[in-house]
């Protein structure tokens, strides 16, 4: 185990089937992993189909559970938004308004967050509206999406690879994107699992990482989850733990 900030600190995760507790295609998730190198003390909300509608869900029961007795969470969804053919909308709406610049008011377009619950960047806007209000003194950091390729879990449920656009003919890059945008936006910093995890199960012998190389090239499998787990700890690594033990204004 490092001996770091992130200690025994109470770490939050927020998420889909990769973050499930009941180990979709692994016996090991990533956050285990993290607990075990870092010494977090995970607390784990991930549910399994998941996406960023229900970020905030996830987050009132975390706080319903544990109030502000956490140190950091830690936001790892998008890839069901992508498969659901989730609109990516817009972060904000306009409107004209009067205000007061250098003792004169003047009308300018002012940009107002957009929170429209059927459209991706409404959802993800949602979601940190709330968690930034209500966890002032948490580190809240986002992670993207993971590369996929095709899986079929059932005669009805087999999901194309991200070679393929979903039904809005968009690519999963396009949700990548999303994320990275909201880290600049809502001040978080980001975990970029798409770009630096190494996973790429588009190539053949990555399978190795994922639950079933015929089946299965979306969820990691546990020694994928620890590929996971080592990105996020050398981020982490540059993080500070959490806010919690700053003066009280």
């Amino acid at each position: 185990m490092i001996d770091s900030q992130w200690k025994d600190k109470k770490v939050a995760f927020l998420g889909d089937s990769i973050t499930d507790k009941i180990h979709v295609g692994t016996k090991k998730n990533y956050w285990q992993f993290l607990e075990e190198k870092l010494g977090i003390v995970p607390l784990v909300y991930g549910i399994d189909g998941n996406s960023w509608i229900h970020a905030r869900q996830q987050a009132e029961r975390l706080f319903s559970e544990h109030a502000a007795d956490v140190d950091a969470i830690f936001i790892f969804l998008g890839t069901n938004d992508y498969n659901c053919s989730v609109p990516l909308g817009d972060w904000y709406h306009f409107k004209v308004e009067s205000v007061n610049a250098n003792g004169v008011n003047v009308s300018r377009l002012r940009r107002i967050f957009n929170t429209d619950a059927d459209t991706l960047r409404g959802r993800i806007n949602a979601a940190m509206a709330y968690l930034k209000q209500t966890f002032p003194r948490q580190q809240i950091m986002l992670a993207t999406p993971l590369h996929r390729e095709s899986s079929r879990f059932s005669e009805t449920n087999v999901q194309p690879g991200e070679s393929f656009p979903n039904a809005l003919g968009l690519y999963l890059d396009s949700y990548v994107s999303a994320v990275r945008e909201a880290a600049d936006i809502w001040s978080c910093p980001l975990v970029d699992l798409y770009r630096d995890s190494g996973l790429h199960p588009l190539t053949e012998s990555h399978g190795q990482f994922f639950h079933d190389p015929e089946t299965d090239r979306l969820h990691p499998g546990a020694a994928g989850h620890e590929r996971l787990a080592d990105t996020i700890m050398y981020r982490l690594l540059a993080l500070s733990a959490t806010f919690r033990e700053l003066p009280e204004p």
